[in-house]
């Protein structure tokens, strides 16, 4: 007979639910109409803040991370609100330093968190030491997750080791973290069982729901005598994101295992999100065959939506199948990292290059450097040496023993001198701390009143490419509407556009001198191209140079023309994918090279962002800079010259 025992529920609505599947796009003003009626549900806790909110706030809805966690609390005043926290690294995706994570979880607690899921990616018992500390000094409840996969050595004792750790360090609760959907119902049973006969604390489940095996998992879970399982409301549910509330609350009623809350609210709640559906045009949670083979490759529903969007930008959605197969072999390589952030963008942008550029390991990004000289912490199984040697060379000088983050120096007080013009408070130096480039951005929008800023740039998802014309010699086009006025005009008050002020945008269109319009608003996206506008260049055809090579290619057919003859012995560095341009390594460091420069072979030239990676491109021959034809912080295509170099 199964004892009688309430579950309790953590609903992700406000955080991983639309994170999973509305790509973390839901506004603070979204949120606030519902909060008070989330508040009298009855859940055990409000998952609102962390993962990629923080980071989606500031880069795509210029939204204060910081000014949403406040306005929640003064609405949310009986339900705990709950946060995710990717141990070491925040919710970034580097590791930071001490005094960072310190001042950070604080300021969390202090605006409003009640309890702190801290997780690594590896599992790396050694990355959660200051989070946990930090956190239980903060006055939080601290729930530390045992990251779930599948792997030769991901075994139950791993498992159980890993959370026995987690509770002499202090934690309060464990959650089980099964970002991929891989935990079936009777390992699921099996799991729990085995952690609740030998931890003295609660026990939480968290899945996603992508092949469809979390509804039974967590069913099964329920008798195994789990404490808390997580679940969204149905219009944000299923697919890659958590099983319905509503469907959990029904299979559970009349059980020994009962949640006693009310199906009526819940439904009132799943109204008012399936409008807000509804009027963004986002989709519904669903379940494609390429979601059912996360048995095959085990990539997560979330991380296979960031895929198709990587190689929509670099022009090769058509080789989706090759990446898919080519990430389980990189996490082999890798040691077997579970796929979860960061390590899911580390081995899948590296999956992707592997693909696209026709040679394994050819082009290896910064952070798959990082992680494998153990910036990252320990894999879970020793990296593949030949891999090692081929990234790093001589292993034993580069790798690291000890624990990450005591080998980086405190930063504090470094970031709020540099700052100290556009930060208005201790949060939005954190904010700076973690998205140096993104937060000053942000600050600059802001100062600026929005629209108002004179960096166009800041406008989110908005992009506008113009043809170069002969302007007066003041620089403005006096027949013509301008860029910037044309942007706040097509953003203006942030709503939905309806077919009239589509047709009002392409008259202005024909009016200016763009040739080709991409535009996001409210959840609606529309492009429009003028006729004989050409199309984007993407990564290469099957065939092409591989990316990263230095091509001497002739100057005609350069995308960026140079405006003198150049000899022949000048190669022309390109770019090998779509990104942004960077010439230094930090807003506030020196460029990496400088016209007039020699170099060598291997020397970094410069960062291409693309993928939410920092991708470093290097010389592969030695020689002097002759010119540098890209401008920094600038978006580049595929192919477009970078450098010219002359041989050595």
């Amino acid at each position: 007979m199964v004892k009688a025992h309430k579950v309790e529920i953590t609903d992700t609505t406000l955080r991983d639910a639309h994170q999973s599947l509305w790509a973390t796009r839901m506004r603070t003003d979204d949120m606030l109409p519902i909060a008070e009626k989330l508040d009298q549900v009855g859940y055990h806790s409000l998952e609102v803040w962390g993962g990629a909110t923080f980071d989606v706030c500031l880069r795509y809805l210029n939204e204060d991370p910081w000014e949403r966690l406040r306005q929640l609390k003064k609405l949310i005043k009986k339900t705990p609100l709950q946060m995710l926290l990717r141990g070491q690294s925040l919710v970034g995706y580097q590791h930071y330093p001490d005094d960072v994570v310190e001042s950070f979880v604080h300021k969390a607690v202090e605006n409003g968190i009640d309890i702190i899921r801290i997780f690594d990616a590896l599992n790396d018992i050694r990355n959660f030491e200051v989070p946990v500390k930090v956190a239980k000094k903060a006055g939080a409840h601290v729930q530390a997750a045992v990251v779930y996969t599948v792997s030769p050595v991901h075994t139950m004792e791993h498992y159980l080791d890993t959370a026995r750790q987690l509770a002499d360090m202090g934690a309060d609760s464990i959650c089980i973290k099964d970002m991929a959907g891989l935990l079936s119902p009777y390992m699921a049973y099996d799991l729990v069982k085995l952690f609740k006969k030998n931890l003295k604390i609660p026990i939480q489940l968290h899945s996603h729901y992508i092949g469809g095996l979390a509804l039974g998992a967590y069913l099964k879970a329920a008798d195994a005598g789990v404490d808390v399982i997580d679940t969204a409301s149905v219009p944000l549910a299923f697919g890659a994101s958590q099983p319905p509330v509503e469907t959990v609350v029904r299979a559970l009623q009349e059980s020994p295992h009962d949640t006693r809350l009310d199906i009526h609210t819940l439904f009132v709640v799943s109204k008012y999100f399936e409008e807000l559906r509804k009027k963004h045009g986002f989709e519904r949670g669903v379940t494609r065959i390429t979601d059912m083979r996360v048995f095959e490759h085990q990539v997560p529903g979330g991380m296979i939506s960031n895929l198709v969007s990587q190689l929509e930008e670099q022009k090769a959605l058509h080789r989706i199948h090759e990446v898919l197969a080519e990430i389980p072999q990189v996490r082999e390589d890798l040691g077997f990292p579970p796929l979860v952030t960061p390590t899911s963008q580390i081995v899948g942008i590296q999956a992707v290059l592997n693909v696209l550029t026709g040679k394994r390991y050819k082009l290896v990004p910064g952070e798959v450097r990082a992680y494998i000289q153990g910036q990252y912490g320990k894999p879970p199984a020793p990296i593949k040496e030949e891999i090692i040697q081929q990234i790093l060379g001589d292993c034993d000088v580069n790798l690291i023993k000890c624990r990450p983050a005591d080998l980086l120096e405190p930063k504090m007080d470094t970031i709020r001198r540099e700052i100290q013009d556009l930060a208005a408070s201790e949060e939005d130096i954190l904010s700076y701390a973690l998205f140096p480039s993104v937060a000053r951005k942000f600050f600059e929008w802001r100062l600026n009143n929005g629209l108002d800023t004179e960096d166009a740039n800041t406008i989110p998802d908005v992009i506008v490419k113009q043809e170069e014309v002969a302007l007066p010699e003041n620089g403005v086009n006096q027949d013509k509407p301008n860029v910037k006025d044309l942007k706040k005009d097509i953003l203006k008050g942030g709503k939905s556009m309806n077919l009239t002020e589509i047709k009002e945008l392409i008259k202005m269109l024909d009016e200016t001198d763009i040739c080709e319009l991409h535009l996001e608003s409210a959840g609606v996206k529309v492009s429009i191209k003028k006729a004989g506008a050409g199309p984007s260049a993407g990564f290469p055809p099957a065939g092409s140079p591989s990316a990263g090579e230095e091509v001497s290619v002739p100057v005609e057919e350069s995308r960026e023309k140079p405006t003198r003859d150049i000899d022949e012995n000048l190669i022309q560095i390109v770019a090998p994918m779509v990104g942004t341009f960077y010439r230094a390594p930090s807003p506030e460091a020196a460029p990496f090279v400088e016209v007039g420069q020699m170099v060598t072979e291997g020397q970094t030239l410069c960062i291409i962002e693309a993928m939410k990676l920092m991708n470093e491109i290097e010389a592969e021959i030695s020689g002097r800079i002759v010119d540098i034809l890209a401008e920094n912080g600038q978006p580049v295509e595929y192919g477009q010259t970078l450098f010219l170099l002359e041989k050595a």
